[in-house]
């Protein structure tokens, strides 16, 4: 059985140059995260915000850290102290929670979009034909930035299925970089998992999601 730092330097050295790697960390340990981190993982993903407290009391700032699940709204107040961006804002009530905490803890949030490619009634996310309205209604927030989108497409076993919906997710990204809205920097375009990574690459995603790959099969403890 391969070590974590051995998948983690396997796959630095797989991704192309302008690739980021977010290593999804839901339900490891503090002592995996930091091996990971010491293996040359920049960016630590996290699902569950409890969990990620803490996780991020004893792994710290060693690492920038991404929150890459579902976020209630009564959740921001913890969110907003630790973390580096927020993936998953789909909605102008949330970018404006996120907003007032991010003045209160003197930051600039960076969020993404996150969209819901596959139109899935059961999934988060906003319909791709409602982005460009979000943004524009988040962009004004003076502590609030957008970055980019994420999507997470099908959970299904054969990575191609996945395709249509990062194809569309970049379609949908390079059309609001084209609209140039001001403070609005189309920079990431967050798309694959453990299983889709290769083929989200193909498709222009410039972070990808990765944990069962780093860290091995999980055993869930959080809901």
């Amino acid at each position: 059985m391969e070590t974590i730092t051995e998948n983690v330097k396997r796959l630095l050295s797989e991704v192309p140059e302008g690739v980021e790697i977010v290593a999804a960390a839901k339900t490891r340990t503090a002592d995996e995260i930091l091996e990971a981190i010491e293996a040359g993982v920049s960016k630590i993903g996290e699902n569950y915000v409890q969990e990620a407290v803490s996780v991020h009391e004893l792994v710290g700032e060693k690492a920038q850290w991404h929150f890459i699940g579902h976020l209630q709204s009564n959740k921001v107040v913890q969110v907003v102290p630790i973390f580096d961006m927020i993936e998953t804002v789909d909605s102008a009530k949330l970018a404006r929670k996120i907003d007032k905490y991010a003045e209160l803890n003197n930051k600039i949030m960076s969020i993404l979009i996150e969209v819901n490619s596959g139109r899935e009634p059961q999934k988060n996310g906003v319909m791709p034909e409602d982005i460009e309205h979000l943004i524009r209604e988040i962009a004004p927030l003076p502590h609030v930035k957008v970055m980019g989108l994420m999507t997470m497409g099908p959970f299904t076993g054969d990575p191609e299925d996945a395709r249509p919906y990062f194809v569309e997710t970049r379609r949908i990204f390079n059309h609001i970089k084209d609209l140039n809205i001001p403070k609005v920097e189309m920079k990431y375009l967050s798309m694959g998992m453990s299983n889709s990574y290769k083929v989200a690459i193909e498709e222009g995603a410039n972070i990808i999601r990765v944990g069962t790959k780093l860290f091995g099969e999980r055993i869930c403890k959080f809901e």
